[in-house]
């Protein structure tokens, strides 16, 4: 049973705060996913580290460094003169928003990362990213234009356009 009364809403300050502890909880993430792979990779299997493994590293880096910017850049709050928050950013942890979708992609990318330590195969799971992209925007975008349903024409108008097409010049 839904609770009764007005939804509880987040203040500016709340927001920011909360931006900033994913931010920081989601850098933790991507620091310690990619430490082990180098670490444990370079110590544990250093006779099969090749290009291919720098290319994967590198690749990862490059998601991380961009998912984290992109998310920094959307939470970033802005301060009034007095130092009050006038504007928190975008709220990171909305459920069903564009935050949720890029913090995703870091969690896809450093579980896939720590598994490609044991076999590069485990790499391929990171296609189901642009899969998961793909789905969405056929279901949000691409489908309900495609397959909607024809605009409705009253009476009025439809017995004007048949006597238009019926007449002869």
């Amino acid at each position: 049973m839904p609770p009764k009364g007005k939804v509880a809403t987040k203040g500016q300050k709340q927001i920011a705060t909360e931006n900033a502890e994913t931010l920081k909880f989601y850098s933790n993430i991507m620091l310690a996913a990619s430490i082990i792979y180098v670490v444990l990779r370079l110590l544990w299997r250093y006779e099969s580290f090749t290009w291919w493994n720098w290319l994967v590293l590198a690749f990862a880096s490059a998601i991380y460094i961009g998912c984290y910017h992109f998310m920094s850049s959307m939470a970033k709050p802005k301060y009034s003169e007095k130092g009050a928050v006038v504007d928190g950013g975008l709220d990171l942890n909305m459920q069903s928003g564009m935050g949720e979708h890029i913090k995703d992609i870091i969690l896809v990318t450093a579980i896939v990362q720590v598994l490609g330590i044991f076999s590069e195969y485990f790499w391929l799971i990171w296609f189901v990213v642009p899969g998961r992209a793909f789905y969405l925007l056929w279901v949000n975008i691409l489908s309900p234009w495609i397959f909607a349903p024809p605009p409705e024409v009253d009476e009025k108008k439809q017995k004007k356009m048949e006597r238009r097409q019926n007449r002869r010049f």
